[in-house]
């Protein structure tokens, strides 16, 4: 009998600084109904008649889950020292719980060797919102059985992983999972309850908390973070109700998170806003949710301008001569310096990463072939600079992730944001380099900016 041949090790995760580039399960993988995968939270979503753009989904997306070994080619003709990929939780466990499906794991395997074997650092993200339908239906995110549920996948994926993985994240952007799929509906489930987005987003930082010393068991020597969408918030003018517009507008999106991972509580503020809905937090909840963490991501894409409606409320003010991307985002690269900046200065974690920077523009393929994006070369060189600066500031950011590799799925917007650094043409699945691919390998290989050192 042949023995098989050694594992990959893991690579040296030691480096200053990292650049990667990053993608999700649901927006990149498709096979959605091969190899035992479970029904997610996405695919029902995605067949609801006007929830996503075209009607379009994720069943088949960019195809990454057999074209993987050409996406980690392109990756290493990119020169990443580290790729972001999310696991797809009902891939490996088709009910959410129980009953494991082993092809599934297996091809998170396949994916990590591979990586390892082109010299890229693989850094797993366990939740970016594909939840299996099957805990949906026993309650989502909203029941706290799911924090259970949760626990016992991410000791699956890290007693498999773990031998190799070391930069690991719980979840990704919690905001958007709680708001957007309980709060006001626009992404799966599709559920609309200000009650039922606070207890998701409660449940799913207790998971996370939670979460990080299981990975730690099951994975020595393991790093472990989350990923916040964060972004500042600015006062329209130096008017006191603009000034409580951004600063209410802030405790929503940023200090509700922060707050209980660096600080063990909610803030005032902002429980006093959700008194009639208050979190369901029991004795030990906050505990958890702090359990120190060896880095936080944050993922950036603009700043917000915030006015006050003169109701009480706010409103986001656009700004006349600014860019905005095809998401409708300004174009604003001194914010991701604010809010690094903020970050360290307020809650000083060990260390930064920005998981997820980029921007969507309407990318064309020209008659020569060739995909020319000036503009998100513009943006990402903006962004960087911007990066640097915080850096030469002490502060300490330790990697770059470009959202995205790939054109994919993005969400409801279906196939019409074009985010990647590499263009698919989803008819055939090819694969073609943009001009941001070709500028951001040069910048790699030139490992400017230096020094990238907290």
């Amino acid at each position: 009998m042949t023995s098989a041949p050694p594992r990959p090790a893991a690579v040296d995760s030691t480096k200053t600084f990292l650049w990667g580039a990053a993608t999700a399960s649901y927006q990149v993988e498709g096979a959605v109904e091969e190899d035992g995968r479970g029904e997610s939270i996405w695919d029902r979503f995605c067949a609801i008649p006007g929830k996503v753009r075209n009607g379009e989904t994720g069943a088949v997306a960019c195809d990454f889950y057999h074209r993987y070994r050409e996406d980690v080619a392109l990756m290493a003709e990119l020169g990443l020292d580290a790729f972001r990929f999310s696991v797809s939780w009902p891939r490996v466990l088709p009910e959410g719980e129980g009953r494991v499906n082993q092809a599934g794991l297996d091809f998170y395997d396949r994916l990590v060797d591979e990586l390892l074997a082109n010299g890229i650092e693989p850094c797993v993200t366990l939740y970016h919102w594909d939840l299996p339908a099957a805990l949906e239906d026993a309650g989502g995110w909203p029941a706290r059985s799911t924090v259970d549920a949760f626990c016992e996948y991410a000791r699956l994926v890290a007693r498999r992983l773990g031998d190799r993985v070391t930069l690991w994240v719980t979840h990704n952007e919690p905001h958007v999972a709680a708001w957007d799929g309980y709060g006001n509906g626009v992404h799966a489930p599709g559920r609309r309850s200000v009650e039922g987005a606070l207890a998701a987003a409660h449940h799913l930082m207790l998971s996370h908390g939670r979460a990080v010393e299981v990975i730690r068991a099951e994975a020595p020597g393991a790093r472990v973070g989350v990923t916040l969408n964060m972004w500042p918030m600015e006062p329209a003018s130096s008017s006191d109700a603009d000034r409580k517009a951004a600063r209410a507008a802030d405790g929503f999106q940023n200090r509700w998170f922060l707050d209980p991972i660096f600080r063990g509580e909610y803030p005032e503020d902002v429980l006093e806003t959700f008194a009639p809905h208050a979190p369901p937090v029991r004795h030990g909840d906050l505990d958890a949710i702090a359990t120190p963490i060896d880095f936080l991501g944050v993922n950036y894409y603009h700043r917000e301008v915030v006015a006050s409606n003169g109701n009480g409320g706010r409103r986001v003010v656009h700004q006349d001569g600014s860019q905005y991307t095809d998401m409708g985002w300004e174009v604003s690269p001194h914010g991701i310096r604010d809010i690094l900046e903020r970050v360290w200065e307020d809650y000083a974690p060990v260390a930064l990463y920005v998981m997820e920077n980029g921007a969507a523009f309407g990318d064309i393929r020209a008659h020569d072939g060739f995909v020319r994006d000036p503009e998100r070369c513009a943006y990402l060189a903006a962004h960087v600079e911007a990066v640097r600066s915080a850096a030469d500031a002490g502060i300490p950011v330790r990697g770059y992730f470009v959202w995205s590799l790939l054109d994919n799925f993005e969400w409801a917007q279906g196939y019409g944001r074009r985010f990647g650094l590499v263009y698919v043409d989803y008819p055939t699945l090819e694969r073609i380099p943009k001009g941001s691919f070709y500028w951001y390998r040069d910048l790699i290989a030139s490992r400017s900016p230096a020094p990238l050192v907290g």
